[in-house]
């Protein structure tokens, strides 16, 4: 097999709006505490090439997907389908795609983005030259916590403590994945594969980086000069870190240790990979549209006055959060009733896609993914290493599992009326049998 690689700083002016943690904050960064990449990896086996590109962002369009492929296949003369975008969901990064509330854009850095990207993928084609990949499982604790279980922060204190432990760690990932890539005895790149939101910082930090993933991959990039790190989000959805909404100087000292915690955690995977064998490889993508709950007009307008009266509340404040969520409530429902009297498809399209790697297949979704619809995925997947991976070429908000209290609140409801969307129907089992479509596909290659 032949690898490159190469990455582009895709770091926005300072003074841009940053992206996540609620509704019309006006989160405006005022310094840069670390660069945001796009760093790439590009692999070839005959005449198979595919191109995997990790962002330091909170998600990408799959219009931007769209046109980086386009420059992509046009300067490499590979197939557009070959060309898988990830992203870390950084929430201290530029808002790149509709969030209502969440973010303003920035329409310059949107025009410069697509090409800043496609660079990176580009000189990876041209920098393939022949390596050998080897393959680790390793733990990887002390990280994360399910917020669907553990929904109050622990105190700073326990959890900076490096003996710190969830009370339930099974709800979480607990072990990472990570794949060195070596040309004559010395390592060119590493990708790492982990599921955690990467949320460190506060609603108050106004600092860009890309967060403890970020943090961490910087840091092994240094101490092992001319490679090139991937980090590849898994199933964050309901996983947060174990620091999260503490106050802004406490949170940028915090996410040096959480990310030095990732760090080790891959260091060990890098020195103890096994070689891979296997030079398979292979791609496939599908364009697919997700069920959604098809509310009748009745009802959404029925929510709209709800959100309306909140409104006109006489001395409603614009500092209140209660006002302003009901703001992004009151857009959205007006924005479906309006495309519902149209006659609009209420069912956007997306994608799925997958990679395979020797042994490892990478299933990719544009969702922030609830951990137990991986584990399902994992359990009956016919790769030997599935990694189910989230936010890749689109951002289409959550996949709740509804067995464990998913279908109901912040992730199933609220989040699509920020994405200007209906809620999904049963995203779930959807997603899961899609994703295990995709595994199989890549097993027959």
């Amino acid at each position: 097999m032949q690898f490159g690689f190469a990455k582009t700083d895709v770091t926005p002016r300072v003074g841009v709006d940053l992206c996540g943690f609620g509704p019309f904050r006006n989160r405006v960064s005022v310094g840069i505490r670390d660069r945001l990449w796009a760093r790439a990896m590009a692999v070839r086996e005959g005449d198979r090439t595919v191109v995997i590109v990790n962002c330091d962002l909170i998600g990408v369009s799959l219009a931007v997907t769209r046109r980086v492929r386009g420059l992509v296949a046009a300067a490499c003369d590979i197939a557009a389908d070959a060309v898988l975008i990830s992203c870390t969901h950084t929430h201290s990064g530029p808002a790149i795609r509709r969030l209502d509330g969440w973010g303003r854009h920035d329409p310059p850095y949107l025009e410069l983005l697509p090409g800043r990207i496609a660079d990176a993928c580009i000189r990876a084609v041209g920098a393939l030259a022949e390596g050998t990949l080897r393959h680790a499982c390793v733990p990887c604790e002390g990280i994360g916590l399910n917020r669907e279980y553990d929904r109050d922060a622990p105190p700073l204190e326990d959890v900076l403590r490096e003996d710190w432990r969830p009370a339930k760690p099974e709800l979480t990932d607990t072990r990472c994945h990570v794949l060195v890539i070596e040309h004559k005895g010395v390592m060119r790149g590493f990708v790492s594969s982990f599921g955690c939101h990467p949320v460190v910082c506060c609603a108050a930090n106004r600092y860009i980086h890309g967060d403890y993933c970020g943090v961490a991959t910087n840091l092994l990039e240094r101490e092992f000069p001319g490679s090139v790190g991937l980090f590849l989000q898994g199933a964050q959805g309901d996983v947060n870190s174990c620091v999260v909404h503490k106050a802004e100087q406490e949170s940028l000292l915090a996410l040096d240790v959480i990310a030095a915690r990732y760090a080790r955690a891959v260091r060990t995977g890098l020195a103890q990979a096994e070689p891979v064998t296997d030079n398979t490889l292979g791609f496939v993508r599908q364009d697919i549209t997700f069920r959604r709950n098809r509310l009748p007009h009745a009802t959404l307008a029925e929510w709209l006055q709800q959100a309306e009266a909140k409104l006109a509340v006489p001395g409603a404040s614009d500092e209140d959060q209660e006002v302003r969520m009901a703001t992004v409530h009151a857009r959205t429902l007006r924005s479906l009733i309006q495309r519902l009297d149209a006659g609009a498809e209420l069912e956007p399209a997306t994608e799925v896609q997958a990679i395979r790697l020797g042994p490892v297949g990478l299933l990719g979704s544009p969702f922030e993914i609830f951990q137990a619809i991986k584990n399902r995925v994992v359990e009956r997947a016919r790769m030997p290493v599935p990694l189910v991976l989230g936010l890749c070429n689109d951002c289409c908000g959550y996949a709740p599992d509804w067995e464990r209290g998913g279908g109901d609140g912040y992730a199933a409801k609220t989040v699509p009326m920020i994405v200007g969307e209906l809620p999904f129907d049963d995203i779930a089992t959807q997603l899961s049998t899609v994703l295990l479509d995709l595994d199989a596909q890549l097993s027959k290659i």
